[in-house]
């Protein structure tokens, strides 16, 4: 009898430590935590600010005020299938005023001092965001009729030397748009650091660049006003015209493009820095034009409609965390070619700063 406890209670004990083993060994799994929208949108931003720190140093600062002044400049030169050429461009634009700005953000608002009783009010506005993985350009350009004839070739046997500087009020153009560019070494490679000022860069390094752009441009010609002045101060007896064809033409076009390019940041001195950076961007040109009155479009898709356009940006500045000033410009370049004639648009911006960061992080 008694041997019969002992085998059932040594059976019992064996069963009951079975089971607890199988507790330890194969613990009840838990349930994960589910990661909120909120936190991963948070996790996404976050990663647009992650540097090497060994290459680039943070910003240290909350707020920072700058003093800023901005100066526009622009050149358009048109040319038809005969050769000949005439460059048009306003005289460039001075603008002064403070600028205030909580981290990534900075407004400001300045005045157009060189225009401020001539009566020329022109519209445009820039604005240039940047982050370590993405920037982007928008833009918006309105001019009057301040123009002036710059340089003017009609041919080998025409002497066209007093027109340079000649003022001609039959020009309007416009243009507007944007340039998306994405910094694929944006762990070492700072844009913040020549543009925006709010990083500096340690190191020297460099990055390829891709990007996407569309602008929307509106040229209006009085091609009757240039062939009067044309033949009211040239020599030549006979009639100039700079093309038989037009009377006026109104001209407006869509650009889609996609680019490429590098930057870089060359980190030459202590606190010192230049920068350069150059894309080049295949565009395709989508054209509507009155010419004589007639109205027409062309919405065919064709090799002859795409173009070379670009972007280049530069500048250089001294900053100590504490304290920045330098300068930095960003110009623009669109080509557009048809039969009957062509245009090259140049504009760009040049900005001359001091500022001043405050309020520890």
């Amino acid at each position: 009898m008694l041997k019969r406890l002992i085998i059932a209670m040594l059976l019992i004990m064996v069963v009951v430590g079975a089971r607890a083993d199988d507790s330890i060994a194969a613990p009840k799994p838990q349930q994960p935590v589910k990661e909120s929208l909120f936190d991963k949108v948070y996790e996404v931003i976050k990663d647009f600010s992650r540097v090497d720190k060994h290459y680039i140093e943070p910003q240290h600062y909350n707020y920072t005020v700058m003093l800023q002044n901005t100066n526009t400049y622009e050149s358009y030169t048109l040319s038809n299938k005969d050769g000949q050429e005439i460059v048009l461009s306003p005289e460039p634009s001075m603008k002064l005023g403070p600028y205030v700005g909580w981290r990534w953000l900075v407004l400001g608002y300045t005045i157009d001092v060189s225009h401020l009783f001539d009566g020329h009010h022109k519209q445009d506005w820039d604005i240039s965001l940047y982050s370590n993985q993405i920037g982007i350009d928008l833009f918006y350009r309105k001019t009057g009729n301040d123009y002036k004839l710059r340089r003017v070739y009609l041919g080998d046997d025409i002497d066209t030397s007093k027109l340079p500087n000649m003022p001609f009020n039959g020009f309007n153009a416009s243009i507007k748009g944007f340039n998306l560019y994405y910094i694929l070494n944006h762990k070492r490679f700072s844009y913040p650091a020549a543009f925006n000022q709010s990083t500096c860069q340690k190191i020297s390094c460099g990055s390829p660049l891709v990007g996407i752009g569309y602008t929307k441009h509106s040229l209006n010609i009085d091609m009757g006003k240039l062939n009067q002045i044309l033949n009211e101060h040239t020599t030549i007896e006979r009639e100039i015209s700079m093309d038989s064809s037009f009377t006026a033409a109104k001209v407006s076009y869509s650009d889609f493009s996609v680019s490429a390019g590098y930057a870089y940041n060359w980190v030459f001195a202590k606190n010192w820095l230049a920068a350069a950076s150059l894309s080049l961007a295949v565009g395709h040109k989508h054209t509507t034009a009155d010419v004589q009155g007639e109205r027409f479009r062309l919405r065919e898709f064709s090799f002859r409609n795409f173009n070379l356009d670009g972007v280049g940006r530069f500048g250089m500045v001294w900053n100590n965390t504490r304290i920045y000033a330098g300068w930095s410009a960003i110009l623009h370049s669109y080509h557009y070619r048809k039969s009957q004639f062509s245009t090259n648009s140049i504009f760009g911006s040049v900005n001359i700063y001091v500022g001043f960061n405050f309020g520890d992080r």
